[in-house]
């Protein structure tokens, strides 16, 4: 195998992989069958496989170190990369269906923590279909953030069963998330942040942020900012419409 000094895969000056070698389709069909390994339950994702620093002890292996962030769809992996850094203790896990920008984002991070050591550690990715497979991950209530960032938008009406947020995968993502964990989507498509929306409104176990809620949250800040489609959104001057919602207890 070629060092990545003289691997054209790799940036010389950076050591980062270049995303022309991992270019994909934009979007694939959730329903369709992948094939790829399936954790039977979320005992037994292989924690030290992610994040081998966090686990090089054996007294680092508790409950406190679980996955808390799940960006579905993560595409290349800017908004992980971003979140590493302003919350350096905390994992996270980028959950990508297509197998060359899954294997992108392997491969960036493999770099950033070579190049940067003792950084970037707490960041992973994983091949998956999240609208399939989010229980066989992820406990009830573990999760504090979920991050659905320009999805799909599927378009055509008969379509819309494939969209990545729905009545029906809310209810798994409300099962995930702990009580005050938070779902943050964004769209530059005004007909699916309509729907995004609207989602999570009829929803009995989501709240909206309000306006001062969002103003003083770091992480809402980098949800067009953060990632390849957000960056090209802002180039274009387009508009984003964004949706943040709080898992809350339901009322009575």
């Amino acid at each position: 195998m070629l060092e990545k000094e003289t691997n054209p895969v790799f940036n010389k000056s950076t050591g980062l992989p270049r995303k022309r070698f991992y270019r994909a389709r934009a979007h694939s069909n959730p329903l369709s069958d992948s094939h790829f390994p399936v954790p039977v339950s979320p005992s037994h994702v292989d924690y030290s496989l992610h994040y081998p620093q966090f686990f090089a002890l054996p007294d680092q292996m508790n409950d406190s170190k679980r996955i808390q962030f799940a960006d579905i769809g993560c595409g290349f992996g800017g908004l992980l990369i971003s979140l590493s850094t302003l919350f350096p203790e905390t994992l996270m896990i980028g959950m990508e269906l297509r197998d060359k920008v899954s294997e992108y984002v392997k491969e960036r991070i493999s770099a950033l923590r070579v190049s940067n050591p003792g950084q970037y550690q707490n960041i992973s990715v994983v091949r998956t279909n999240s609208m399939k497979y989010i229980p066989n991950y992820f406990e009830k209530g573990q999760l504090m953030k979920m991050f659905f960032l320009f999805p799909d938008p599927h378009f055509k009406e008969k379509n819309h069963r494939r969209r990545v947020i729905s009545p029906h995968l809310l209810d798994e993502y409300a099962y995930v998330l702990g009580i005050g964990g938070i779902i943050y989507t964004i769209t530059d498509v005004e007909e699916l942040g309509d729907w995004m929306k609207s989602c999570l409104e009829s929803h009995p176990m989501f709240e909206p942020l309000t306006d001062e809620e969002l103003d003083a949250d770091p992480v809402v800040k980098l949800l067009s900012s953060a990632t390849e489609e957000g960056q090209k959104v802002a180039r274009n001057g387009g508009q984003t419409f964004q949706a943040v919602f709080r898992r809350i207890l339901p009322t009575e």
